[in-house]
């Protein structure tokens, strides 16, 4: 899809492709989240995911709702999806966004490419919205949501339970303009 330059604290490089993902990518996809849910409340999944889980769960994105990763010297760092809001037909034109680095490869702006890829993607399939949900405590996702143009439009209290403590979630939208707008 694109390659791009990024900024980090060491100065700047090219980072590689972000493009789609295949089921190529489903370990190293396990891998960066597993990671967060293990050791981070940025996803309320309590058990790691196999390969295979993740495999099953690339066979359920659709053009309309594409998982796309981030690769820097053939290792893929980052991935982010679209998915499905809500199976009911009204919500069809809106989808949720997740976004998860690798451990390591955080503050190099890659998510930024990637949020602004994942963004694109959603522009180019004719979404309306894109809603986000990040639990409270997690500035460097808020930050970056809020970068992307999302707002806030609500937090719903103590709705997941995690680490043995009741964990709020921030709700963040943006509303897409059609591509060329």
């Amino acid at each position: 899809m694109a390659r791009s330059v990024t900024q980090s604290r060491e100065g700047t490089h090219e980072m590689t492709l972000i493009r789609r993902a295949t089921a190529a990518d489903a370990a190293a996809i396990a891998e960066i989240y597993n990671d967060a849910v293990l050791h981070s409340v940025a996803t309320f999944d309590a058990e790691p995911k196999t390969a295979e889980d993740r495999e099953q769960w690339l066979a359920e994105h659709d053009e309309r709702h594409p998982v796309l990763v981030a690769e820097d010297a053939g290792l893929v760092v980052a991935w982010a999806s679209l998915t499905e809001w809500s199976d009911r037909p009204a919500y069809s034109e809106t989808a949720e966004v997740s976004l998860y680095v690798r451990d390591g490869y955080r503050g190099r702006g890659i998510g930024h490419e990637l949020l602004r890829a994942a963004i694109e993607a959603g522009r180019q399939v004719g979404l309306h919205t894109l809603i986000a949900r990040i639990t409270e405590g997690n500035a460097p996702s808020i930050r970056l949501a809020e970068w992307a143009g999302f707002t806030e439009v609500g937090v719903m209290r103590e709705v997941g339970r995690k680490f043995g403590k009741w964990l709020d979630v921030r709700v963040m939208q943006l509303v897409l303009l059609p591509a060329g707008a």
